[in-house]
């Protein structure tokens, strides 16, 4: 695996780190302030300023792998782009970068029919319209997604969709306009994976309430606009429906595998940032006569962040090299392995830092409180680490299941009887070679 971006990824790399420097940085906190004053139901005006000095520089759409629609940038090519972006909370909207909008529009790109990508993916792409993702439920234990409970039944010609969805990202926003809804289908299936589809529903259907929008530890739609919104006899075409009837489960995998690896390179940058600040921090504070930076606590966390960042970082290139190179189901232990390291990392980092800032780090004044809600919020989203874990530790018995312990030397078997009377005679009294026989007749030795 190559550890090096080739040139044409490190020169758009470059060009990032200095729309960030120019664009990005000098105007967080304009982004925040305009966030507490318009709230999650408006638009931030400094995005839509910037949105077009980023498409002129090239800086657009840059996530896609086909050509035609991005830079046709492999997963390991572009997730050095992806970590110089999450060194800014508000920076991926910015590039078109932006969740739930990037896996809605890789759904639709690899999915949809060719109506449905000139409805809706054309004007995503552009970034005229935003979209939103409703699969979890405030009524089920939706880490399992096979509890959903929302309905989706076929009535003539049309599909209609009842049901209650939570923490459906971006609804709240005035530019959304399309939703892409999970539900049962076919609730009495078999095969309990074959019961949920995935259909489009417009955010302007009748039927279709966004109730409130939900903070993330107080914050209101940054970066994320969280929301609760109930689905009440929403009657869609059945042209809607994406790929298929009892397909949720199969668009969902190839969904979130890239989505995953977006997430955990935008927190190894988010992460950087944040040991940078941790660093200068460091040396700006001398309390009780000395340099935070000389206190061996502050070099321990110090180095302890810079070791889980770099194992955080080739774990996560490692998963988007198989990806790339085996597919998404090969690279299934792999992705599960980044989604618990990466978050878990950058709030550990975080946390660490607002040692450091002491009490000015649970205020907002150094971004440290919006990006531990970002990082501890993503433990959960795309599904929480139990769940990950679970599925690897499961991956891993697999795995020495199949394999012969004689070869590989991991045997866990109890030792047998005659095992134990040839190897170990020299620890029994009169058997061969017994060690302690010459100290038991010289009992004063």
């Amino acid at each position: 695996m190559p550890f090096d971006p080739p040139p044409h990824v490190q020169a758009i790399r470059s060009r990032l780190h200095d729309f960030l420097a120019t664009h990005i940085y000098p105007n967080e906190r304009r982004y925040y302030r305009e966030a507490e004053q318009i709230g999650p139901w408006g638009v931030f005006p400094v995005i839509e300023e910037l949105k077009p000095i980023a498409r002129a520089a090239g800086l657009w759409n840059l996530f896609l792998p086909d050509s035609e629609h991005g830079a046709g940038l492999s997963n390991l090519e572009y997730a050095p782009l992806c970590e110089v972006m999450g060194r800014s909370l508000m920076a991926p909207e910015v590039f078109n970068c932006a969740a739930p909008d990037t896996g809605n529009m890789e759904t639709i790109e690899r999915y949809g029919t060719p109506e449905q990508k000139a409805r809706w993916l054309a004007p995503l792409l552009a970034g005229e319209i935003r979209s939103s993702f409703a699969m979890t439920e405030p009524d089920t234990a939706s880490s399992d997604a096979t509890n959903i409970r929302s309905s989706i039944i076929r009535d003539g010609s049309d599909w209609v969709i009842n049901g209650r969805k939570w923490y459906t990202t971006g609804a709240t926003d005035p530019r959304c306009k399309i939703i892409i809804f999970m539900g049962k289908t076919a609730p009495d299936h078999p095969e309990p994976h074959r019961r949920q589809s995935m259909i489009l529903v417009p955010r302007d259907t009748p039927g279709v309430t966004v109730l409130r929008p939900l903070p993330v530890f107080g914050f209101y739609g940054v970066p994320d606009r969280a929301s609760e919104v109930v689905f009440e006899n929403v009657r869609v075409p059945a042209a809607n429906m994406l790929l298929g009837e009892g397909r949720g489960f199969e668009i969902a995998q190839g969904r979130l595998g890239p989505g995953r690896i977006h997430h955990c390179m935008r927190l190894i940058g988010l992460s950087e940032r944040i040991l940078e600040r941790m660093c200068r921090r460091a040396d700006a504070r001398d309390p009780f006569g000395k340099a935070l930076s000389e206190q061996t606590v502050t070099l321990e966390r110090i180095a302890e962040s810079r070791l889980a960042i770099e194992q955080a970082r080739l774990l996560t290139l490692k998963a988007a090299h198989m990806m790339d190179t085996v597919g998404n189901k090969e690279a299934r232990a792999e992705i599960a392995m980044i989604k618990i390291a990466a978050p878990a990392m950058a709030c550990r980092i975080i946390d660490m830092a607002m040692q450091a800032f002491g009490g000015g780090g649970t205020s907002n004044d150094h971004f440290l409180t919006a990006a531990y809600a970002t990082a501890r919020l993503l433990r959960l989203a795309d599904g929480p680490d139990e769940v990950h874990r679970n599925q690897l530790a499961r991956f891993e018995l697999k795995r020495h299941r199949n394999t012969d312990p004689r070869h590989t030397g991991g045997s866990a078997e109890v030792l047998d009887l005659e095992t134990l009377a040839t190897d170990f005679a020299h620890l029994r009294p009169g058997g061969a070679g017994y060690l302690w026989q010459q100290s038991e007749a010289e009992p004063g030795r």
